[in-house]
């Protein structure tokens, strides 16, 4: 299982997260069956949600990210419940494209340099949070660090990294953190964190170098006196089930019900997990049934 652990310096003026999301990214691809580049969009947006996640409160608060860009593999979404697990898909997982001019997956190629990042949070009141601010890049990293000093007001440093095999595509490491200044952050906080960013090797490298999510966080700032706060253990985790699915096509309204009673058989497949749900004409007669009780 993945990790994610959040600290938090003596002085209390920033807070950092990081997580080890290797296992959720390589789900991710093995139900998508992702080329690199998308798992490597896919993965970031996925780790990014995670971390997120981590930070809620309550038992039923989530977060959704969704970035549409005006590149190749379309709109990617990312769920993450209070606990970090998450879900995700990414429209077209089969785009690929050459190498970035820095010899990097052109993740901003696939994603888009245009478009917006929309990320909503069900705090369990009547209306969900929403804040959407323009891509700035298409890394993503870039995007979340720009959504939180826009939409936010909240001075953050994000990185994520996703690293995979070139040939067989197989997820080798993924992980990312976030550093947040708290309201008491001073000038001299800024400068520390900005010292102990320059030359600071790709997160990736630290998990294949062996570091734990705890260690990149004590690396990134090295000037600080951390505390750990808490930690989980985190994985992909889809929350489908039937009973929702027959939800979903009552909202559809009686025509299109009426519709489907056309044919012998109807499946329904979850974007996020890839699981098949069969209703047969008997099952849509009964649901429109009950759509009308």
């Amino acid at each position: 299982m993945s990790k994610v652990v959040r600290l938090i310096s003596v002085a209390g003026d920033l807070t950092v997260i990081a997580t080890d999301s290797t296992d959720i990214v390589a789900e991710a691809h093995r139900i998508h069956n992702t080329t690199n580049v998308c798992s490597a969009a896919l993965g970031r947006l996925l780790t990014a949600a995670s971390l997120m996640g981590a930070t809620l409160k309550g038992e039923d608060n989530s977060v959704t990210l969704r970035l549409n860009g005006d590149g190749p593999a379309g709109a990617v979404i990312a769920v993450s419940d209070f606990e970090g697990n998450v879900r995700g898909y990414i429209s077209d997982p089969r785009v690929s494209l050459p190498l970035n001019g820095r010899g990097k997956l052109d993740v901003a190629g696939a994603v888009g340099k245009s478009g917006s990042l929309t990320v909503m949070k069900d705090l369990g009141l009547k209306e969900p949070y929403i804040g959407q601010t323009p891509i700035v890049s298409g890394e993503i990293a870039e995007d979340i660090t720009n959504y939180f000093a826009v939409s936010e007001q909240l001075p953050s440093v994000c990185a994520l990294g996703v690293l995979c095999a070139p040939q067989t595509e197989d997820i080798i490491a993924a992980g990312g953190f976030i550093i947040q200044l708290l309201p008491t952050a001073t000038d001299e906080t800024i400068d520390k964190v900005e010292k102990g960013l320059l030359d600071i090797p790709a997160v990736t490298t630290m998990l294949t170098d062996g570091l734990t999510p705890e260690e990149i966080c004590r690396k990134v700032l090295p000037e600080f006196e951390l505390e750990l706060l808490d930690e989980s253990e985190t994985t992909y985790k889809c929350t489908c089930s039937k009973q929702r699915v027959e939800k979903a096509l009552i909202s559809m309204g009686a025509e299109e019900l009426n519709n489907l009673l056309e044919d012998e058989e109807t499946e329904v497949c979850c974007h996020f997990c890839d699981k098949k749900y069969t209703f047969t004409r008997a099952d849509i007669e009964q649901i429109i049934r009950s759509s009308k009780a």
